[in-house]
């Protein structure tokens, strides 16, 4: 009799264990999966999309004296329902993240993922609404505090498609990337150095160093052109229109660069949802 009771005892505690697996793994991928094609899942992913973007636009608005004092009550009732669902959010997240085998372990996984970058952003989301709570800040400080709420913009990333299919296009194509910047700021510092020694003797206040130079080689390269630096001798004139002129091709690389790879990686995405076998579309 003993015996059968403690089988049933156990058995009743597998049957537990796995339930509360389970509804682990399904917050796992509630949060993490947005390739389900369920309206849930797609329902709640909108759901936070729409809540984020509502953050940022009432983050702007407090800006405006008006509304601020006109709406204080509903931006901050808004503000607290935010809080605490993305308290929430946060909170489950550290739950189920171990269901991933990158955060294998109850303690170590757990630390490992809370220290990741959309963990982090997750945090700062949530934390200039608590610090005031705990710690005692001047007025400026604590309005510093609340503007870093725009960081829930960030947030975007993991419910939105197209932030996934920026990420991916960027980590393919970041060699080609970090070469293009070494060139822009090797052609910076090339073009500050000749134009400081062609322009300092007749504008020594406004090219007085070559770091004070590189200001005008930003605004020439980026063709912004504020009209603040600028050359007057017939050389240091000739020297800004041929970088003006790199300038136009030092961007379009990048611009080349990146679209190539949304190219290449809309493609990828289109054959992963084809049939190898017949080519029609799997989700269709």
């Amino acid at each position: 009799m003993g015996t059968d009771l403690s089988e049933i005892e156990g058995n009743i505690g597998k049957s537990l264990y796995s339930k509360y697996y389970q509804l682990k793994i399904n917050t796992h991928q509630l949060f993490e999966r947005n390739t389900i094609n369920t309206i849930g899942f797609k329902s709640f992913h909108i759901f936070m999309v729409i809540l984020i973007l509502l953050n940022v636009l009432a983050v702007m608005l407090e800006t405006v004296d008006q509304i601020a004092e006109q709406y204080a009550d509903i931006l901050l009732y808004f503000e607290y329902f935010s809080v605490a669902l993305f308290s929430v959010e946060y909170l489950l997240r550290i739950w189920c993240c171990n269901v991933n085998k990158k955060y294998t372990g109850h303690i170590i996984g757990r630390l490992k993922f809370i220290f990741t970058p959309l963990a982090l952003i997750d945090l700062l989301s949530v934390i200039p609404f608590y610090l005031p709570i705990f710690i005692t800040f001047d007025l400026r400080f604590i309005r510093l505090i609340r503007l870093s709420r725009i960081f829930r913009l960030f947030k975007l990333g993991r419910y939105s498609s197209a932030y996934t299919l920026i990420k991916h296009v960027i980590i393919a194509k970041k060699e080609y990337l970090t070469i293009t910047m070494i060139f822009g700021m090797t052609l910076l510092i090339i073009s500050s150095c000749m134009m400081y020694f062609v322009e300092h003797e007749a504008q020594p206040e406004i090219f007085s160093s070559i770091p004070a130079t590189m200001w005008w080689g930003i605004v020439t390269l980026t063709t912004v052109g504020y009209g603040d630096a600028y050359p007057i001798t017939p050389l240091g004139k000739f020297l800004s229109a041929i970088l003006a002129l790199l300038g136009i091709g030092l961007f379009a690389l990048p611009a080349g660069i990146l679209a190539s790879g949304f190219s290449e990686e809309i493609h990828k995405q289109h054959c992963e949802t084809l049939c190898p076998h017949c080519g029609k579309d799997i989700n269709s």
